[in-house]
């Protein structure tokens, strides 16, 4: 086995070995930062409807009071507003969701599927629970979700929600009598669901990955040829040379030339010993041929 096939294959393993834990270690941090995008994302999401709630109850209520006390204004409810603002968005995005899912809603539209009601019950059951990521596949891909409990936390609310006989009576021909009462201060009537579609910024990451792989392999290939073309050159062809020499030497033939010494390398420091050694070889036969 030569020289140059025992450092290709050194070379060979080592690259594999630091190709694969360079592989492992980029994809790993390259899907993390990924899925740290889809949380700022549906994060960004949630906390807008939660601006969008408080501008409701703080800048808008207020100076709807008075026609308030005639009718009922869907548009004055925190939750309605940032439902419709948020649904206005979804026309131009609509992989992303947003609903305040409820068990029992005055609005039918907000009432929680299947998988929204364990998410209610989950906040129900564990009222320390504040927050609940997870995934879930819809039509449109693999999403992400957070969710956030909805409980009841102002007198003021029960308003329109303890019985049908102390809501306003403009919002029971909107709703009707059936839902959305028997609400109770502090209770966990629902959550806010925000959806974020996780494609995109895999797909991203995948290709990142992709890129950062092929070009690692393109920089392999290119060091790979320069250090066999280095090997060729400055170790093998000398050593090639040399052993040329010694074996026409070794059976007589002086008449071989001497190996050129240039530099001050391992290789020449050799060729300066061989041509010592050739010569005093040469300068024993003469000897013993006088």
């Amino acid at each position: 086995m030569g020289i140059r096939l025992k450092f290709n294959l050194v070379l060979t393993a080592v690259f594999l070995v630091g190709f694969a834990i360079a592989g492992w270690m980029s994809y790993e941090l390259l899907q993390r930062n990924a899925r740290d995008e889809i949380l700022r994302n549906a994060r960004l999401m949630i906390d807008t409807s939660l601006a969008i709630r408080g501008y409701t109850v703080s800048q808008v209520r207020p100076h709807l009071e008075l026609q308030l006390m005639r009718t009922f204004l869907p548009q004055s409810v925190p939750a309605y507003a940032a439902t419709e603002t948020l649904t206005e968005l979804r026309k131009k995005y609509p992989e992303y969701g947003y609903k305040e899912a409820t068990l029992n809603p005055t609005n039918p539209r907000n009432r929680a599927t299947d998988w929204e009601v364990d998410v209610v019950t989950n906040f129900r059951n564990n009222s320390e629970t504040k927050e609940m990521i997870g995934e879930r596949d819809t039509p449109t891909g693999r999403s992400l979700y957070i969710a956030r409990p909805i409980q009841i936390g102002n007198q003021a609310c029960l308003a329109c929600h303890s019985v049908p006989s102390a809501a306003p009576k403009s919002m029971l021909s909107l709703y009707g009598e059936a839902n959305g009462f028997g609400w109770k201060l502090n209770e966990i009537v629902g959550a806010q669901v925000v959806s974020v579609p996780m494609s995109v910024p895999i797909q991203n990451a995948n290709r990142a990955f992709f890129t950062f792989m092929t070009s690692l392999f393109g920089i392999f290939v290119l060091v790979f040829v320069a250090l066999n073309l280095m090997l060729s050159w400055l170790i093998v062809r000398p050593i090639q040379s040399m052993a040329t020499v010694a074996d026409a030497v070794s059976t007589g033939d002086f008449d071989k030339a001497e190996f050129a010494e240039k530099g001050k390398d391992e290789i020449a420091v050799l060729g300066a010993s061989f041509n010592r050694m050739r010569r005093s070889l040469q300068k024993a036969m003469q000897l013993i041929e006088g």
